[in-house]
């Protein structure tokens, strides 16, 4: 399974669902780094199932113990990992999908990829669960981006249809539904609860900006910010579209209505508008970098549907059990932030890199 990411600072993700355990093995971060263990418990906070309405009754404390890497609360040099024990875990739900797989899940890829090997209990390695050790790393990469000056917020731009109102240009961590308008956050879990009510799910969009990112981070073509920002994104489960910028709107656009004007302030070049998100070649241009990833809405519903007997290769109903959100945006808001935040610190330890080479030619 590919559970890699990065070049300069690799992660690797470890555990199933209903494992003793997930966690995180994070190699890279200089050493000396302090990590503020309340604060990252904070952040995992705003990820942690069974807290409201809107997320699975699964109750779980993500607690992160930190096995390695961390010496009088810094960094010492050595690979940093952390685990989260699996404390409520409820592998008898899932016994049925040997045999008859939950559309919209990858029970039926799992089986053909890894021939019944795999572990089925929750999606195994294909959980949402295992956002939660990405959390561990993104919300120490957020820490050490913050002392560099750059910080990563982000906010539910639509659910179900219901779009958020005014512009995001601040973290809403500290809000219990992460919206910058809190009448359309009313409407958003007005959505939700129909849903629910229905046995139904929504999915929806979460936006995320990057403030005081340098320019120059990224590389052309196979490099570029949103190739390593995207392949981050789409490790989170329930991604199915990545934009940045005005994204998808810019298709609509003459060249004179999307390029961003260049100017100065206060000595330093900056454009206009930010309709690239940030980005131009592949390389950061100073302005905050702006994107949004799709969620789709959670496959797991009350609702009977219909899918195949694999070994007798007829049709069969399935009725799912077990615990699920009616939307997984609000939980999945702190999960963005997460890969955007390693994506970036992983760029920012290239672009060091690069100058120290430099420096010796």
């Amino acid at each position: 399974m590919s559970s890699t990411y990065g070049e300069n600072l690799k992660l690797t993700i470890f555990g199933q669902s209903h494992s003793p355990a997930i966690g995180v093995t994070i190699e890279g971060i200089p050493a000396g780094e302090k990590v503020d263990l309340d604060e990252l418990q904070r952040f995992l906070n705003r990820r942690a199932p069974g807290k409201n309405a809107w997320s699975t009754p699964r109750k779980e404390a993500d607690a992160p113990e930190i096995l390695s890497g961390l010496v009088n609360g810094r960094t010492c040099g050595a690979p940093l990992t952390a685990i989260i024990r699996n404390t409520n875990t409820r592998p008898q739900d899932y016994e049925n999908l040997a045999l008859t797989p939950r559309p919209g899940h990858a029970d039926y890829t799992a089986e053909v990829k890894y021939g019944g090997y795999q572990d089925r209990a929750g999606g195994g390695h294909f959980s949402g669960r295992l956002t939660a050790p990405l959390c561990i790393a993104g919300g120490i990469c957020m820490q050490l981006l913050a002392r560099e000056g750059i910080a990563v917020v982000s906010r539910i731009a639509s659910i179900a249809g219901v779009c958020d109102e005014g512009e995001l240009t601040s973290s809403t961590a500290e809000k219990d539904f992460p919206v910058v308008n809190d009448a359309c956050g009313e409407k958003m879990r007005a959505a939700i609860a129909q849903a629910r009510e229905e046995g139904d799910s929504v999915g929806g969009v979460v936006e995320c900006a990057v403030f005081g990112a340098p320019a120059g981070l990224g590389d052309p073509m196979f490099g570029g910010m949103e190739n390593r920002i995207a392949a981050a994104l789409f490790g989170i489960p329930a991604v199915k579209g990545v934009e940045f910028g005005a994204g998808f709107g810019a298709a609509k656009l003459r060249g004179s209505e999307n390029n961003d004007a260049f100017s100065v302030e206060n000595g330093k070049i900056i454009t206009e508008t930010n309709r690239c998100g940030g980005i131009l070649g592949g390389i950061t241009d100073g302005m905050p970098i702006v994107l949004r990833a799709a969620f789709k809405p959670t496959p797991s519903i009350a609702r009977t549907q219909q899918s195949v007997n694999l070994q007798s290769v007829t049709r069969e109903e399935l009725a799912i059990t077990g615990r699920h959100d009616p939307c997984i945006v609000p939980r999945a808001v702190p999960c963005v932030e997460a890969a955007v935040a390693v994506a970036v610190y992983d760029a920012l330890l290239a672009r060091r890199k690069e100058t120290r080479e430099k420096l010796w030619i």
